[in-house]
């Protein structure tokens, strides 16, 4: 009975948290084109980290409770996922070239983030107030970045963004409240999801991080999962990988930078080295085929596909 109870918790914290995410992104998305925002950037920021807002209520949720391998291994295990399994799935059913310069340029950046939480993590077994600090202002710098630099759209991009966002529309006060809305769901989502989490690890002997690196991150992974799957079933793959490059930067940025200065996050090192290398290693293997202009076709897709596979039998091995 607390076997079944532990995983309705988590499930309906998993529905709570996807349509919280999804009325966010909605919403959002409609405020940023109203203000005249530009579509890529519109994309790679507010649609990558809105769906992302489910990570940063659980992680939160996970570190105010006294959990925080829950938190950190949420992130880690997003990334991971993001990559190999959505990506690997992606490129499964609609092969994905990176015909954007725009998207190919936050590569490196990406690539970047994974080292400096390497370096937290590393050097100082922590992510504490002052790491969180800097995320945060890095994260800024980052979007400013984005602003500045957006003057020049990609046409394909944009006309793929509007397929799947629609064109812009007049603000009203449900915008608003869908945004409060959106914000409600993902806090009882995110707390009910933890609780369940976290007694499901307790029951079972199992650690912690790995409740959070497996049965979080894919719960709180699902919008990118939705929204990804979708662009490729609709033929537009580029939406895909912006938001995938988008959200796996502000996982580390936004998110553990917000949880770290809200609640520093202590983590032995060794606990989490091994899945830290995956993260870094999931990260440079995307790179190839950004850099060369390579089709990341059905091929390459299964074979993340089967790496997330092993990787996932390697831990629950322990």
């Amino acid at each position: 009975m607390e076997l079944l109870l532990n995983l309705l918790l988590i499930a309906g914290g998993v529905v709570l948290l996807y349509f919280g995410g999804e009325v966010l992104v909605k919403n959002a998305v409609v405020l940023a084109r109203s203000w005249g925002i530009n579509t890529m950037v519109v994309g790679l920021t507010v649609v990558a980290f809105g769906t992302s807002s489910p990570e940063l209520a659980a992680s939160l949720a996970a570190a105010l409770s006294g959990s925080p391998s829950i938190a950190i291994g949420n992130v880690v295990g997003s990334n991971i996922l993001n990559i190999l399994l959505i990506l690997g799935l992606t490129a499964l059913i609609q092969p994905i070239r990176a015909q954007a310069q725009f998207i190919r340029r936050e590569v490196p950046f990406m690539i970047g983030t994974a080292l400096l939480l390497w370096a937290f993590l590393y050097l100082g077994q922590q992510v504490g107030r002052w790491e969180g600090l800097f995320s945060l202002i890095l994260l800024g710098l980052y979007i400013g970045f984005l602003y500045k630099s957006s003057s020049g759209e990609n046409p394909e991009v944009a006309q793929e963004f509007e397929q799947e966002y629609g064109q812009p529309a007049q603000i009203s006060w449900r915008n608003y409240l869908g945004l409060a809305l959106g914000l409600v769901l993902l806090g009882l989502g995110a707390r009910i999801l933890t609780l369940g989490a976290v007694a499901l690890a307790r029951g079972f002997g199992v650690s912690e991080l790995v409740i959070g690196l497996t049965v979080v991150a894919l719960g709180t992974s699902l919008p990118e999962l939705a929204a990804s799957v979708v662009a490729a079933l609709r033929r537009e793959p580029d939406i895909a990988l912006g938001n995938i490059v988008g959200s796996n930067i502000f996982n580390i940025l936004g998110i553990l930078g917000l949880t770290a200065l809200v609640q520093p996050i202590d983590l032995p090192w060794a606990s989490i080295q091994r899945d830290m290398a995956v993260m870094l290693g999931a990260s440079l293997l995307l790179w190839p085929f950004l850099v060369t202009g390579a089709r990341l076709g059905r091929r390459e897709g299964a074979v993340f596909l089967a790496l997330y596979a092993a990787y996932t039998f390697w831990l629950l091995q322990g």
